[in-house]
């Protein structure tokens, strides 16, 4: 009979009686660890009341918690060379940090003092607020930031939460309290709905004895409310005249879920249409031959219940319509003429490499186990995204650009200068 190899998988989950779940790969090579907490919370689970709270809050876990006020927070991890960082997404907030690996306790002791003993002081939050407010001028500032924002409001409408900043607004932020932040923390936070990922040289029982002592203890609670899947998209195209130097515009329509079975076919899709290689065919035909733009790059992101695809590229005014019929020209080709075998097969070739890249950083490991488990509740070997790679036809292609990128789904928004 013959041998039967059954591999383990790198890495492990630990569930913690709150509902936190803590998973970690070891990497023999690195003698940095990677780790952080990240929670399936984001803009789009704010109240109408709450626009920016989320981001807000990313802002005051540094600021102040029941044993450290801000300075000892931001010099914690700096002494020992460590970083300390945050972000927020539509539907995602993390508290992040990067430490030699001896300094492991250190940052996660930290993280989760931030994360879960946060006091947001009053006289922090009247001092973030100005940060944020001047944060919001510097968006307002870098017009490929703003429109894209603004092109999420075409393609999710009618004040749908996806279709509003992260920053929020101005008079939303200004009038945030201490009550607000505690009352979203306690809200949205749940350990249940909350991964910590942690990618470093340290044995896995290490790892766990750690997360033990200090996230052991951790209250379980209610999960955040259900979100609300955006509907009644219509089509629609804008210009705006902005303090701008050149024309910016973005072209999209809404996509796939992360859970839809088509996604990895979508984002090949996409890698083709204008991935970060400089072959992608909207930069072969916008860029290299007529010299248009700059650059140009085509995005697929996937949402719990949704998705969106989008082109952006910047031009000068005189030159926009040109630029705007070569990308209608180019996905006209994706929808009418299927991949010939070979490019199919570089196309995959392509996609594999690049995602064979991304997972030698060890920081995006770390942020890649903490997404897949909580958007799939489970960790995709990159042998098995492979496999799915390799399975897809150019049939499949084809449909796929047929139903998402249909001329008579796509949305436009163009920023042009004014008065020229």
């Amino acid at each position: 009979m013959p041998a039967t190899t059954v591999s383990a998988p790198p890495y492990a989950i630990l569930e913690l009686p709150s509902g936190l779940r803590v998973i970690h790969q070891p990497v023999a090579h690195t003698k940095v660890s990677h780790c952080g907490f990240l929670f399936d919370t984001g803009s789009r689970d704010e109240a109408p009341d709450q626009l920016g709270l989320a981001h807000f809050w990313e802002h005051m876990a540094f600021k102040g918690t029941r044993k450290r006020r801000a300075w000892h927070i931001l010099n914690r991890l700096e002494t020992v060379g460590g970083e300390l960082n945050a972000y927020t997404t539509k539907e995602k907030i993390s508290f992040h940090a990067s430490v030699l690996s001896q300094h492991f306790e250190r940052a996660l002791e930290l993280l989760s003092d931030i994360t879960f003993h946060s006091t947001f002081p009053e006289r922090e939050i009247e001092k973030e607020r100005g940060v944020i407010l001047e944060e919001m001028a510097m968006y307002l500032d870098a017009p490929d930031d703003a429109i894209a924002d603004e092109f999420d409001a075409l393609t999710f409408p009618h004040g749908h939460p996806l279709g509003t900043n992260i920053l929020g607004s101005r008079e939303s932020v200004s009038g945030f309290r201490q009550a607000d932040f505690r009352r979203f923390v306690e809200q949205q936070t749940s350990p249940a709905q909350g991964v910590f990922a942690s990618v470093s040289n340290l044995p896995t029982k290490t790892v766990f004895r750690l997360a033990e002592k200090y996230l052991g203890e951790l209250p379980a609670r209610p999960g955040r409310p259900a979100r609300v899947a955006p509907t009644s998209y219509q089509p629609t195209w804008r210009t705006e005249e902005k303090p701008v130097q050149q024309a910016h515009c973005v072209i999209g329509a809404p996509a796939y879920a992360l859970h839809d079975p088509r996604r990895v076919a979508l984002f090949l899709l996409t890698n083709v249409l204008g991935g970060p290689g400089a072959n992608s065919r909207l930069n072969l035909a916008v860029r290299e031959k007529y010299g248009l733009v700059y650059a140009i790059d085509a995005q697929y992101t996937g949402f719990q219940d949704t998705g969106q695809l989008s082109i952006y590229f910047g031009t000068e005014k005189r030159q926009l319509a040109r630029t705007v019929g070569l990308v209608k020209k180019e996905l006209k080709k994706l929808r009418d003429t299927a991949l010939t075998t070979t490019q199919l097969h570089t196309a995959k070739a392509q996609l594999m490499g690049q995602l064979a890249m991304a997972e030698e950083s060890t920081s995006g490991l770390m942020s890649l186990l903490g997404r897949s488990l909580l958007d799939l509740g489970r960790v995709e070997s990159l042998e098995e995204v492979f496999g799915q790679i390799r399975r897809i036809t150019a049939k499949e292609l084809l449909e796929i650009a047929n139903e998402v990128l249909a001329e008579e789904r796509l949305s436009g928004l163009m920023f042009v200068p004014e008065g020229r």
